[in-house]
C-alpha cells in the first residue's frame, strides 16, 4: 500500500465515465465499471466517483449507478455530488461508500457538515474545496463546476470545514483540472501541512515529479483524473495508474528505486 496515496478521481456523467478541462469540455471516456475493473488489477489503494452533474442539477445521486460500481471494487471509494440529506449518506454508506464528499451542500449549510461527522464519524466526511484564481491571481472559492463565487479566502473556508466535523479535506484546483500541465504549487505551498486533518490535492498532476513535488508542500494525497485516463500528446483513452516503477520512485524520496525489504 502506498504511504503517499494516490487516488484516481473518476467523473460521472450520464451515467457514463468523463473527463473534464478546467471543469468543462467534456470527454466521454468509457464505462465506469471497466474502469474500477482495471483499477482492481493495478492494486489501487482507494477510489473518488464524482457525480459532476448532481448538484447543478438539484438532483440526488444516483444511487442504483453507485452500488454497481461500488460493487465491483476492491478498494475504499468516497462518493460527491447531489448529496443532500442524512438518509442520502445512510443509503451511500449502506451501499459500501466509506467517505462522502460534500462541496455546495457544505457551502449552503455548514451545519450540515456536523450533523453527518456527529451521525457518521468525522472519518467519512470529506469536504471539497474547488478553487479558481480571479482575474489577479487570487485564489477563490467556487461551486457549480466553478460557475459560481462563494468564498473569498481559501484557508479560512477550509477551517470552517475542519471545525464543523471534515475530516479530510479535497482541495481541486479549477485553473489546473485536466490540463496536464502541472499542479498549482503555490496554492499548496500556502495549504499544505497547515491542516489539522488530511489534505487532499487535486488538478494537474502529469506524473511522479508533479505527485512528488505536491507531497513536498505537505498535503497528505493527490488525487488524479487525466493523467490516469489519457495517454499521449493526442489525448487517447487509456485507463492505466502508477508503473511499480513509479510507486517505489514516488515512496522513496530520493527519486530512485527504493530498495526492497
Amino acid at each position: 500500500m502506498l504511504r503517499r496515496r494516490v487516488i484516481p478521481s473518476l467523473l460521472l456523467s450520464g451515467g457514463g465515465l468523463v473527463k473534464t478541462r478546467r471543469f468543462k469540455d467534456e470527454v466521454y471516456v468509457g464505462d465506469p465499471i471497466n474502469a474500477v475493473k482495471i483499477f482492481n488489477e493495478k492494486e489501487v489503494d482507494e477510489l473518488f466517483l464524482f457525480d459532476i452533474h448532481a448538484s447543478r442539477e438539484g438532483r440526488r445521486p444516483d444511487f442504483a449507478l453507485v452500488e454497481s460500481i461500488v460493487s465491483e471494487a476492491f478498494m475504499p471509494v468516497g462518493y460527491g455530488g447531489g448529496v443532500r440529506t442524512l438518509a442520502d449518506v445512510r443509503t451511500l454508506l449502506r451501499l459500501g461508500v466509506e467517505k462522502v464528499a460534500l462541496n455546495t451542500a457544505a457551502l449552503d449549510d455548514l451545519s450540515f457538515v456536523r450533523e453527518l461527522s456527529n451521525a457518521f464519524g468525522a472519518q467519512c466526511v470529506v469536504g471539497v474545496v474547488d478553487v479558481k484564481r480571479d482575474w489577479r491571481g487570487r485564489p477563490k472559492v467556487w461551486s457549480h463546476a466553478g460557475r459560481t463565487l462563494r468564498a473569498t479566502d481559501v484557508k479560512e473556508w477550509m477551517k470552517a470545514l475542519v471545525d464543523a466535523g471534515a475530516g479530510e479535506l479535497l482541495v481541486q484546483s479549477v485553473d489546473h483540472d485536466g490540463c496536464l500541465d502541472g499542479m498549482d504549487l503555490e496554492l499548496l505551498e500556502s495549504i499544505g501541512g497547515h491542516s489539522r486533518v488530511p489534505v487532499v490535492a487535486a488538478g494537474g498532476a502529469r506524473g511522479v515529479v508533479d505527485l512528488r513535488s505536491a507531497f513536498e508542500r505537505g498535503v497528505s494525497a493527490v488525487a488524479v483524473g487525466a493523467r490516469f485516463v489519457f495517454v499521449g500528446p493526442h489525448r487517447a483513452v487509456l485507463i492505466s495508474y502508477l508503473s511499480e516503477l513509479e510507486r517505489s520512485s514516488l515512496e522513496n524520496r530520493t527519486g530512485t528505486p527504493a530498495k526492497q525489504p
